[in-house]
């Protein structure tokens, strides 16, 4: 009963404030980050040789001829693009992922590559993850969670303060770090996913990359299945990615039809894979 009484109380305080909180974050960090271009960078160099030391480099020549040939003409077109020391590795795994670091370090891994069938779509995807270190959403995720962390020990100290137990204390912890993570976390981080894919479209369409194979890349990647509620989500339904994205594509035909140079969908992946694989059933 006092545990329910100091719910209703304390933690319902809590609840409020950051409910009001979440509201502003999503609007504030993004305007605010406490890492320089100059650490996000460093970190990401670092970072990036870890990858390159523990993953398989793939050996296809055809398949890392067409990441390289994506990577450079992207990176011609993206605003700022000489600030950036570009690299693009492709590594031999079944993992279904692509990410760019700050300071353009990009990898792909081969498990994406059926989900992309063509140039183009491979462009959607490199495009967004340029887009991510672009925006610089590393390091104000990296600010999101220092912010949130300094939040919840100062709520700490105050229950402590109050004379509350460990074991009430830290309770309560967790549930207010479960609203921040459902109340904020996750739609900054969707928000941060969307605005990736807007950027992508741009460069992918100004590189002379048939944004249309963008929203196809999509509508394939749906197979995949949802991992649950769109709430609980750190990225946005493929499905919703791709009608947003439909809905942005007069602004991408705009810069396609203005490119120097069209490609159209571009080359297809190479045929080893090309294969959609049905996602494996989850474990009983």
């Amino acid at each position: 009963m006092r545990l329910v009484q100091i719910l209703s109380s304390t933690f319902a305080a809590s609840v409020l404030a950051l409910g009001i909180w979440s509201c502003s974050v999503q609007r504030a960090v993004d305007s605010v980050n406490l890492y320089s271009p100059e650490q996000e960078n460093e970190m990401g160099l670092s970072a990036y040789d870890e990858v390159k030391k523990n993953e398989k480099k793939c050996t296809d020549a055809e398949a890392n001829a067409l990441v390289q040939r994506v990577g450079k003409r992207l990176a011609a077109v993206v605003p700022g693009g000489d600030k950036f020391q570009w690299e693009f590795n492709l590594f031999e795994s079944e993992t279904i992922n692509a990410f760019c670091l700050p300071g353009g370090k990009v990898a792909v891994y081969t498990g994406i590559l059926p989900y992309c069938q063509n140039e183009a779509a491979l462009a959607a995807v490199l495009g967004h993850e340029i887009g991510h270190a672009v925006a610089r959403h590393g390091g104000k995720r990296m600010t999101q969670t220092t912010v949130l962390g300094g939040a919840q020990s100062l709520l700490g100290d105050l229950l402590k303060a109050k004379g509350y137990t460990e074991s009430t204390t830290n309770l309560s912890l967790a549930a207010v770090g479960g609203l921040a993570q459902v109340g904020v976390v996750l739609p900054f981080s969707r928000g941060h996913e969307l605005e990736a894919d807007s950027m992508g479209l741009e460069y992918m369409s100004k590189a002379g990359y048939d944004p249309h194979e963008a929203v196809k890349f999509w509508q394939r990647f749906a197979a995949l299945g949802s991992s649950g509620p769109a709430f609980l989500s750190t990225h946005p339904q493929s499905e919703d990615r791709a009608k947003a994205l439909g809905e942005q594509m007069g602004a991408a035909d705009k810069n396609y039809a203005a490119a120097k140079e069209k490609s159209g969908a571009g080359a297809l992946v190479p045929a080893k894979y090309r294969e959609i694989k049905p996602p494996a059933a989850p474990a009983k």
